[in-house]
């Protein structure tokens, strides 16, 4: 909403009342088309970017990269031969359109092809719609610019409730997701200017030694893109700061949650025990016993939030019984392992829960669907993971098979859970892989730096 003192108060005024808004348009358009695009690290996603007919909905969690990647693209564009008169790029957070409402969003098409008369119907204009869920209705607006214009549309937004379901509803099917996370290993070392090996079968020992050194940088900071370089204290800060924004525009305003009190102790436990198994009826009854107020649907409403925004990653129990599939406990995982220590009580580095967790997140970024196994028996395999159509990779994961013992627990989880999955493949994903006892020939054991990198699951 924009205000102007008038009569001696401020009064709301709409937007379709300034007679300032082509003019604004028409800077903002000018700006985008002539100022520099920022430098960044490139980022990689594993599905196609553009599909014919579909906007293309670039999601994630607040600060994992997003605008960044939008200005990728518009530079791939370029390098590509479209001239840069055909990227416009629009900030929606940008304070000149704060109040600015879907009916007014047409001014920018018009503005735009009075600058450029000759490109409407002849030439594919790409818009870069950056944030723009923060106008209501925006939706219709791009529908409508699909279905009328000659054009392909990138937009962003911090929340897969927020798009996703908006775009597969409000668009009838015409919207395309694509999800960016903080950086993969493969892009922390790029950011870092350390070299990213092309063979990973023809690694020296000293290339391996620092892969693996760089590898326990990677799960002890994490990666976000601004948060590298910082010291402990000032890193920490950051990625305390992205939570509470998370938690207050993901979650509280998005949701209209008021207890905040239950969404902090929640939002602590999650982050702070990746991996552990978590039972919302058993949560509801510790919060209760501390004379904290929630309903039990009023939590599971706060930890499907938490997901949509992107701020962790759920795994459920692998079941074709829907019900079993409800009642049994959910793995909960950080988006980002440099959130772990930021909300670990405990005051102890656990790098076999951030490897845990950078595996989880990794598999996502693949496009794989993710679960986990408890046999019949009662062994447990961290991850099931399958692509439609494809067998599935039992996955589990181990910081340091230093003892016998620890070798024998992990191969007998997945022994057992082979006996359920007749076909899926059986992997060990381990820091080290020196000194190992002879393994089963069936059981694949990955170097830990060399999987993140994409060493493939057979």
């Amino acid at each position: 909403m924009i205000f102007a003192f008038q009569e001696g108060k401020f009064r709301p005024m709409r937007w379709q009342d300034t007679s300032s808004i082509r003019a604004r348009l028409a800077q903002m358009l000018s700006d985008s088309l002539v100022a520099p695009l920022p430098a960044a690290t490139p980022r990689r996603v594993h599905t196609r970017v553009w599909l014919p007919g579909k906007a293309t909905a670039v999601i994630g969690m607040r600060r994992a990269g997003k605008t960044t990647f939008l200005h990728q693209l518009r530079r791939e564009r370029m390098e590509q031969g479209v001239p840069r008169e055909r990227l416009p790029y629009i900030n929606f957070e940008d304070e000149r359109l704060a109040g600015i409402e879907a009916s007014r969003l047409h001014t920018l098409v018009e503005e735009y092809y009075r600058l450029f008369p000759a490109f409407r119907g002849r030439e594919t204009v790409s818009w870069f719609l950056d944030e723009i869920h923060t106008v209501p209705g925006w939706e219709r607006f791009v529908r409508r610019l699909i279905d009328t214009e000659k054009v392909e549309i990138c937009v962003s937004g911090s929340s897969a409730a927020l798009l996703s379901r908006e775009v597969a509803t409000s668009m009838r099917g015409r919207g395309w997701e694509v999800v960016i996370y903080p950086f993969s290993f493969a892009e922390y070392l790029c950011h870092h200017q350390r070299p990213v090996p092309s063979r990973l079968d023809l690694l020296s020992s000293v290339e391996r030694s620092e892969l693996d050194h760089a590898l326990r940088d990677y799960l002890r900071v994490g990666g976000f893109p601004e948060a590298q370089g910082l010291d402990e204290p000032e890193r920490f800060a950051l990625l305390q700061q992205y939570v509470d924004l998370a938690v207050l525009r993901g979650v509280m305003e998005r949701r209209g949650l008021t207890q905040v009190v239950a969404l902090r102790w929640l939002v602590r436990h999650l982050l702070g025990n990746p991996g552990g198994s978590f039972s919302a009826e058993k949560f509801y009854r510790d919060l209760k016993s501390q004379g904290i107020a929630v309903s039990r649907d009023t939590l599971h409403q706060m930890v499907s939030s938490l997901e949509d925004c992107f701020l962790v990653r759920i795994c459920w129990l692998d079941t074709a019984s829907e019900r079993r599939r409800m009642v049994n406990p959910r793995k909960v995982y950080p988006v980002d392992m440099g959130l772990i220590p930021v909300f670990d009580r405990m005051g102890k580095a656990n790098v076999g829960h951030a490897l845990e967790t950078a595996v989880r997140i990794e598999l996502e970024r693949w496009g794989m669907e993710v679960s986990y196994v408890r046999t019949a028996t009662g062994e447990e395999v961290d991850f099931v993971a399958r692509r439609p159509g494809a067998k599935p990779h039992l996955i589990q994961v181990c910081a340091e098979l230093a003892s016998a013992d620890t070798v024998q627990r992990e191969v007998q989880a997945l022994q057992a859970a082979a006996a359920e999955y007749p076909g899926a493949s059986l992997h060990l994903v381990t820091l080290t892989t020196d000194a190992l006892p002879e393994l089963p020939a069936h059981v694949q054991v990955h170097s830990a730096a060399l999987w993140l990198l994409g060493e493939m699951l057979g």
